[in-house]
């Protein structure tokens, strides 16, 4: 970040082509390098439960083999620049980063416009990459914290597209074929929505021109009719009660739970105060209150936080702690008093105060690389937080109050409407 001044509207470089798709640049020439991250607005919200893990599976083999070059060639002229591409999905978008040296702009620009615009999907790659992905997925299955945090979402989330695993289920991500990740990518893929951000040693009236020469013309009526459809996702209601679900794993020696329920979006009013209070409950300092009572003062976990995700739908607010499994019931139990505590005492002075400095202390930080600077602006573009948010945040962060942090815990908090999830070896004690 140059001369410690935040990006605001006045140094990032905003423009919308005609088709749809956004750019933003920010120029910072301290290196001679370039970093580039972008989105399409389709993700796993577009499949069905028979077809889990088709928006991941497509977006991972769009570097498999395009129109213009063979997944050979891809990765050569890659590897010859030092230059670095890749894509992935998610629920509500499709995405991608690259970054090089300033001179291999051009390369990177191409490759992806190939990527978004003409992958073909070859079978035999296709079924490599399958092949990776069940692998993947096998290794989920002897991952405790991962079964848990799928056990959560399944439950917390059943009837809702949060409910499904983004990355599908072996017997959905088994079917799938190279016809079906091309029908996907014809359908969805195109510029309605889209962004890109330009970070690096390249004035952005070049950057806009060079993106706009390579994807300035790219059309896709199929995907600017389902555009506003793919973009909404409905509320969920906490559950009525607390739900528990336990995942036998029987060869394991460690539990990890997950306990929450559906938070607010990333558009809520009240977003930044949750946050904070967030903060102060499972973040700051040894992992916030959660950390320090069950994990330094309890001496129950291996790790013990808490998150609030705020994404463009319902996110979870989320609480996580690897214990051993004897102290599965008392690290539940603790978790649910520290919310509790959060919910009916206001916090101190000073923790507001410690959490308020971390947050705004944090931000440089995390605008010291390109590859920083572009996922901030991106999130405000793509979360519609304005150009001057960066600019506006240590106010924001500063202006919360003691008031604003118990009355966010109340509102999006439970320790009686919420799911816990379990996984690990099964307890007499434990069993559901």
């Amino acid at each position: 970040m140059t001369n410690g001044r935040y990006p605001n509207s006045h140094t990032i470089t905003r423009h919308t082509l005609p088709n749809g798709l956004t750019i933003l640049a920010y120029e910072n020439f301290a290196s001679p390098s370039v970093v580039m991250e972008g989105l399409v607005r389709v993700g796993a919200l577009a499949e069905n439960r028979e077809t889990a893990g088709l928006a991941n599976f497509t977006a991972v083999s769009l570097m498999r083999g395009t129109q213009n070059r063979t997944f050979d060639e891809i990765y050569e002229a890659l590897e010859a620049v030092g230059a670095e591409l890749s894509f992935s999905g998610a629920f509500h978008t499709s995405g991608f980063s690259a970054q090089g040296l300033v001179e291999d702009f051009g390369l990177l620009l191409d490759m992806v416009a190939d990527a978004w615009r003409t992958p073909t999907f070859p079978p035999e790659q296709i079924v490599k990459v399958q092949g990776q992905l069940l692998t993947g997925l096998q290794m989920r299955t002897n991952d405790t914290g991962r079964m848990a945090n799928l056990a959560f979402h399944e439950l917390v989330y059943d009837g809702h597209p949060y409910g499904r695993s983004a990355s599908g289920y072996p017997e959905t991500v088994s079917r799938l074929t190279s016809a079906d990740l091309a029908a996907f990518h014809a359908q969805h893929y195109g510029p309605q929505g889209a962004i890109i951000v330009v970070v690096g040693a390249v004035k952005a009236e070049e950057a806009i021109e060079r993106v706009t020469a390579v994807l300035g013309d790219w059309h896709n009526e199929r995907q600017q009719m389902r555009a506003a459809a793919a973009a909404a996702v409905p509320d969920m209601p906490r559950p009525d009660s607390h739900l528990r679900v336990h995942i036998a794993m029987p060869d394991k020696h460690q539990a990890d739970i997950r306990l929450g329920l559906p938070g607010p979006r990333r558009a809520a009013p009240d977003y930044l105060e949750a946050s904070l209070m967030n903060t102060i409950l499972g973040v700051f300092g040894m992992m916030g209150r959660i950390g320090l009572r069950v994990r330094e003062e309890e001496g129950l976990a291996y790790y013990a936080y808490s998150q609030l995700q705020g994404g463009l739908g319902p996110s979870p607010w989320l609480a996580a702690a690897g214990v051993a499994p004897e102290a599965v019931e008392q690290a539940i139990a603790s978790i649910l008093e520290e919310v509790a505590r959060i919910q009916n005492e206001p916090v101190s002075a000073e923790e507001l105060a410690d959490s308020q400095a971390y947050r705004i202390g944090s931000m440089p930080m995390a605008l010291e690389t390109n590859s920083g600077l572009a996922d901030i602006i991106g999130d405000m573009e793509l979360y519609e937080l304005g150009l001057d948010y960066l600019a506006e945040y240590p106010a924001r962060i500063q202006a919360i109050t003691l008031a604003d942090i118990q009355a966010t815990a109340q509102k999006y908090l439970s320790t009686e409407q919420l799911g816990t999830a379990v996984a690990g070896p099964e307890l007499v004690s434990s069993q559901r």
